[in-house]
């Protein structure tokens, strides 16, 4: 199992090459993507450690709960589902529920990109929003996440289970999730530099904001939401003009990209 922040994953996998077994599988707690590349994590342990299996635990797990043994679910993710329902006892528990898919990209994506989205509804918290409108960036923001998961090759219905919407749910809402604590903190007027200085621990949506941005234009997805938090943490926009140009975002068809 490999739970580090996605920055250092490529370095830390190359030194575990020659300790492991040829043929273990590896399970991946990351949810990021690689900067100057926009590759999954699964994708560079996979380069970094060949010839093992490699897949993706993700899901709306937050470390505290999870550790205290509050009711919990996640998604283990093997591109060959035997592998999956063969390691799937190692995880699964009464407090634990671990359901199985097929769909590495999707299990991944899902948890990359709801750091984004939950970076947007802190800034929303932050500045003054209500419950409407937390809940209408959660849900628009599922639209993004799963235009741009489709793009990289996941599957539509991925999005709608825990790994997708419960996760970003989870991240969005909760006073734990480091990206919605960034989030507001902006929108109470904070500077990221003064927020990130002060964190022990890594809120990965910072770092995967421009990662998303590309490959949004590489596949021509529009993501007004994503776009917004990227120019803030790129010190582009402040965090009004950001919520500004969420706000003003052209309503049309809600089904259809845009």
């Amino acid at each position: 199992v490999v739970a580090i922040p996605s920055r250092w994953i490529r370095a830390v996998a190359g030194e575990l090459r020659d300790h492991m077994e040829p043929g273990v599988p590896i399970v991946s707690l990351v949810k990021g993507l690689e900067a100057g590349t926009n590759k999954r994590m699964t994708e560079v342990l996979a380069e970094e450690v060949p010839g093992r299996p490699v897949g993706a635990l993700s899901g709306p797990n937050l470390a505290r709960e999870v550790a205290a043994g509050i009711h919990s679910a996640s998604v283990l993710a093997f591109q060959d589902i035997s592998t999956a329902r063969e390691l799937h006892g190692l995880f699964n528990t009464a407090r634990f529920r671990v359901y199985v898919n097929h769909d590495v990209v999707g299990v991944e994506a899902g948890g990359a990109l709801k750091n984004v989205i939950a970076i947007a509804t802190g800034m929303s918290d932050g500045a003054g929003g209500g419950d409407n409108t937390r809940a209408a960036i959660i849900t628009r923001g599922l639209a993004e996440v799963t235009r741009v998961g489709v793009a990289m090759g996941a599957e539509s219905q991925t999005f709608a289970g825990l790994a997708g919407v419960g996760d970003l749910v989870a991240t969005c809402t909760s006073t734990q999730s480091r990206n919605h604590f960034v989030g507001e903190a902006l929108g109470r007027g904070r500077t990221l530099e003064d927020v990130l200085g002060e964190m022990s621990q890594v809120a990965e949506g910072v770092g995967t904001a421009p990662v998303v941005l590309e490959i949004a234009a590489e596949h021509s997805v529009p993501v007004p939401i994503c776009s917004a938090i990227n120019a803030v943490v790129s010190g582009k926009k402040s965090t009004r003009e950001a919520l500004g140009s969420i706000s003003s975002h052209e309503a049309g068809h809600e089904l259809e990209p845009g």
